[in-house]
């Protein structure tokens, strides 16, 4: 796609074209890992001693800065991964940024979530007011963990380097998570300063294997006040069990941090996650919980695409269900649509279809669901509404355009979906939904709104990225006029395939309130 703007010339933006990144997938990718240059050893014959000065004066001394890059522009996924332009970031405020990151509510809005993602991850210049705080990789990384994408955080901070506390204390949240906290707990042994709390250094002494050491923390911390009463009654019995056996634990917090969580873990009183922020789902995935809990958070992480498709449809596949009724019905249904489609059966297919699918929108699954299974759907020869609904998956999958153009035609009651997959909406029919004249409205030009106009000349790439994407956030909820500069903007900066399949998702996943 060509962007419009004379500003935007140099971006590839053939790159973009094709769907949406996964997040999950970035982290296998070995190309990836971080090159470390080795100096090459010095040769040549040494001095017997040090050079002597015959003179008291001082000698000049010039100071230059490390060329060292700023924790803010480390990303996971290069620029010619992405198609963006390494100074995306570069002419916009470090703290504008953060807010408009803190300002995305994405959970619901899978081409939104993949935009995200993309811009979390991508390596650019660091944006103007970086700085020692790190304020914008802060906020990256927050909004990941929001979304529950907890080991790509784990990831970034490898690469940047947990160097001071702040971005110390969210590694060490992430790998507690995760299972993998020995790594900072061995990085926070060698660095003291770093520990985000009195309560992680006591915590990772122990871990070390320590425990005096470990007890003699927690009872100087709390005599000096450095740990509250939950984590003192925590700590104490992480450290010996059998001093507490009859004293009552406190209430556990409605908010607790993932080191009070996995402390409660480790003495046998575990805390449920589902009433907690999504990150903490992770840690259900490590096999220290039931299956249907497993199930759960799975489905959880899936709908903000922090966990694989395949690895959510291998949760369900696990084993067959015991019991029946809510969340069993949805992996029953699921299990036997996988097997009508392993066989290539259409009648079985046909016949589970429709209960699989009111399964997957009840759950806000249709996304993943689509991606793992619409292309061997739209191999079967179905009929009726069965080739109806599975022609509106395959339009929420990556592949949208091609099913458009081989199953499009035999559909004339889906004829503006067809159009607007292949980018030319149709006029809509005679009583056209306002939604559907936004989105003629907004692919009628590739111009992006004059708002923008002024940040585009000034170099602020991804802040008027953010910005469209709160627009057709607002545009989901309600105003549906939002929708017109948020894709227009969107086709503009050469994100097509982005604008249509936020423009198809918009019609056919209903996520309005």
């Amino acid at each position: 796609m060509r962007a419009s703007l004379a500003v935007l010339a140099f971006w590839p933006a053939a790159a973009l074209a094709g769907p949406p990144l996964s997040a999950i997938d970035w982290l296998n990718d070995p190309a990836l890992a971080p090159v470390v240059q080795h100096a090459a050893p010095q040769t040549g014959a040494t001095q017997a001693e040090p050079p002597v000065t015959d003179t008291a004066t001082s000698p000049s001394v010039d100071v230059s800065t490390l060329d060292q890059p700023a924790p803010d522009s480390v990303g996971l996924l290069s620029s010619s991964m992405t198609g963006l332009p390494v100074t995306l970031w570069q002419s916009s405020q470090a703290g504008e940024l953060a807010d408009l990151l803190r300002a995305q509510k994405v959970d619901d809005l899978p081409a939104m979530q993949s935009l995200l993602y993309t811009l979390l991850l991508t390596e650019a210049e660091a944006p103007q007011g970086s700085g020692p705080s790190s304020r914008f990789l802060l906020a990256r990384l927050d909004s990941l963990m929001a979304l529950g994408a907890v080991e790509p955080v784990q990831a970034l901070l490898d690469r940047a380097g947990a160097t001071t506390p702040a971005l110390f204390s969210r590694w060490f949240d992430a790998t507690l998570l995760t299972g993998d906290e020995d790594q900072a707990c061995a990085a926070l042994m060698r660095a003291p300063h770093l520990a985000p709390s009195y309560a992680a250094r006591v915590f990772c002494t122990a871990r070390s294997g320590d425990w005096m050491t470990a007890a003699l923390t927690l009872d100087t911390a709390r005599v000096l006040g450095f740990v509250s009463t939950q984590e003192d009654a925590l700590l104490s019995r992480f450290l010996d069990s059998d001093l507490f056996e009859a004293e009552p634990l406190p209430h556990p917090p409605v908010r607790p941090s993932p080191l009070i969580f996995r402390l409660r873990e480790a003495i046998g009183e575990p805390m449920p996650t589902a009433p907690l922020p999504r990150a903490f789902a992770v840690a259900d995935l490590r096999g220290t919980v039931g299956w249907k809990a497993k199930i759960e958070a799975a489905e959880r992480l899936a709908r903000t695409a922090a966990l694989a498709d395949n690895r959510l449809l291998g949760i369900y596949s696990e084993r067959l269900p015991a019991a029946s009724g809510g969340i069993w019905d949805r992996v029953e249904a699921v299990q036997r649509f996988d097997t009508a489609i392993k066989a290539g059966d259409p009648g079985a297919a046909a016949r589970v279809l429709p209960q699989v699918w009111v399964a997957m929108q009840a759950a806000r699954l249709e996304a993943p669901f689509a991606r793992l299974f619409a292309d061997a759907l739209l191999r079967l020869p179905l009929t009726g509404a069965a080739a109806e609904t599975a022609y509106r998956i395959a339009l929420l999958s990556p592949g949208y355009e091609a099913a458009a153009k081989a199953k499009g035609a035999s559909l004339p009651q889906m004829a503006f979906l067809t159009s607007l997959a292949q980018g030319q909406p149709l006029s809509p029919s005679a009583s056209p939904t306002a939604t559907e004249r936004a989105i003629q409205d907004a692919f009628a030009s590739t111009v992006a709104p004059a708002t923008f106009a002024r940040d585009l000349q000034d170099g602020k790439l991804g802040e008027v990225i953010l910005r469209a994407m709160l627009l057709y956030q607002q545009a989901v909820r309600g105003e549906t006029k939002e929708l017109v500069p948020a894709l227009s903007t969107f086709r503009a900066l050469g994100l097509e395939d982005m604008a249509r399949q936020a423009a198809l998702q918009i019609l056919l996943l209903m996520r309005g309130v």
